[in-house]
């Protein structure tokens, strides 16, 4: 198999899983620093995208993080609420079919 046809079929295999979006809820507790630090350690975010994914959150109570498919979303949402735990802030995300 080539490298075309196996790319090929990664992405059909991709299309096949249902995606889920990630989304990030606002609270008055955890720090605004700590949520960046967050989506750039766990979710591999640029500063600028980590930046305005945290004031979109602020401003609306709300932000969609990433999209993504299911299990990738519930590792990536336990390891954000772990780091939050271990910090003792109320950090939210939760993950619904896209």
């Amino acid at each position: 198999m080539t490298k075309t046809e196996k790319k090929a079929e990664t992405e059909k295999k991709t299309k096949n899983h249902p995606m889920y979006r990630v989304l990030i809820h606002n609270d008055d507790v955890t720090d605004g620093m700590f949520v960046i630090t967050v989506l750039l350690e766990v979710f591999k975010k640029e500063w600028g995208e980590a930046e305005r994914i945290t004031n979109e959150a602020h401003r609306k109570g709300l932000a969609l993080v990433a999209v993504m498919p299911l299990e990738l979303a519930e590792l990536r949402v336990d390891q954000a609420h772990s780091k939050a735990r271990a910090k003792k802030f109320p950090l939210k995300l939760t993950y619904e079919p896209e």
